[in-house]
């Protein structure tokens, strides 16, 4: 495939930059100056992110599980920003360009890794004068699949689109206005037929590049692990999987069983094909829910109060540390946290409130089995996809 190779001299943080913005950039050592050469290196014909192959389950009920809507009716597409070939390509530019951030040290990528399933293998992300953030990196696969549309653990962004915007602009984490980003866009030599081909027009706003952000999250979808192979050959989901070992098997049948019928009831909070729940909800990690009372501090309501958005399982097993707070290291610590640490309080939800108390108590070849199942949902092929991939060669 023909190559498009763009070169560009970068000025950081220098006098002999232009004018508009360094002085009040004093983020390095102010007799610093220094220059970076950037090349991208995109395909010459797009890459397929507006019609990618989804599997005919994506399109159907999860059979037997009342209430799971298809994968494909939980689309979080809204109508004036549909994925693109040529804005998913602007969007993953965007989301691994150094300059989206005030001293060019972080992107996007930089807390969500594709070797991480789109995560961070830090507890807590390092913003671009290395800060903490508040919470682990939640991971991208299937953002697209969550119907309420609302993003961040605590759910404060009500589209995608304005939440790839709120890292950019955060103190903490790239630590841009929205002035400065976009003039940074507007200086970047690649930039102009990438927006021209993306919305027939090279102006550069924050419209368009939420947009094209957006999209390319929208298209980080998962139809290719060791489930998704093994889901394509049978009817039913429960029906055994003929590429699974005897242990994926029974680990996919606890999973996926409700406990009247032996299982424990899983698909409740990581629901249909893609694994995504319906809802922020409790997990029962505290008793004590003060020091972060997630999407109650939005809605103020109280019976919200610690509840976290759950994210797709897709990818799962390349994502730890785990949760919101990313307390635990391994899956078998989650696993062991849901058999025997699930703890009581008043905003635990079905089926945890009623069978938390007494907990699950699996024993030791259930839970063996049910992390040997989540591995099954890493999608290698995914991950490794050159069109997720950094485009700015090294």
């Amino acid at each position: 495939m023909k190559k498009i190779f763009y070169i560009v001299s970068i000025c950081l943080l220098s006098a002999a930059c232009s004018g508009k913005s360094h002085k009040a950039e004093k983020i390095l050592d102010s007799k610093t100056a220094y220059k970076n050469e950037s090349k991208i290196e995109l395909p010459g014909k797009f890459y397929n992110y507006a019609n990618p192959k989804i599997p005919a389950y994506f399109s159907v009920e999860t059979e037997g599980f009342h209430g799971q809507l298809p994968a494909l009716k939980s689309d979080n597409t809204p109508s004036d920003n549909p994925i693109t070939d040529a804005g998913a390509t602007l969007g993953r530019v965007l989301f691994y360009d150094k300059k989206l951030s005030k001293n060019f040290t972080v992107s996007c990528s930089s807390c969500h890794k594709a070797a991480h399933g789109f995560s961070d293998e830090r507890t807590l992300s390092e913003g671009f004068m290395r800060g903490e953030t508040r919470r682990h990196s939640m991971g991208l696969t299937n953002a697209r699949f969550y119907k309420p549309g609302h993003f961040f653990w605590d759910q404060r962004a009500t589209t995608l689109e304005d939440q790839v915007l709120a890292p950019i602009q955060d103190l903490v984490e790239m630590g841009m206005t929205r002035d400065l980003l976009v003039e940074r866009v507007e200086a970047a030599p690649y930039y102009p037929a990438l927006f021209k081909a993306a919305f027939g027009d090279e102006k550069v706003s924050t419209v368009t590049i939420s947009k094209a952000l957006a999209q390319f999250v929208r298209s980080l979808i998962s139809t290719t692990s060791k489930y998704d192979l093994g889901r394509a050959q049978v009817e039913n989901r429960r029906d055994p999987f003929p590429n699974f070992s005897t242990l994926e098997n029974e680990g996919k049948r606890l999973f996926s069983s409700p406990i009247p019928m032996g299982g424990f009831g899983c698909f409740a909070c990581h629901q249909g094909e893609a694994f995504v729940a319906e809802e922020a909800t409790s997990n029962g990690l505290d008793v004590d829910i003060s020091s972060d009372i997630g999407y109650g501090q939005i809605t103020r309501d109280p019976k919200t109060e610690g509840h976290f958005k759950v994210p797709s399982l897709k990818n799962v097993a390349l994502r730890a540390p785990y949760m919101h707070d990313g307390r635990f290291s391994t899956l078998e610590e989650v696993v062991e946290h849901y058999s025997s640490g699930i703890k009581s309080s008043p905003n635990l939800k079905p089926p945890l409130s009623i069978f938390g108390k007494e907990r699950f108590l699996m024993n030791a070849e259930q839970k063996t089995a049910i992390v040997a199942f989540l591995k099954t949902l890493t999608d290698e092929k995914m991950v490794n996809d050159p069109k997720f991939s950094d485009p700015f060669v090294k």
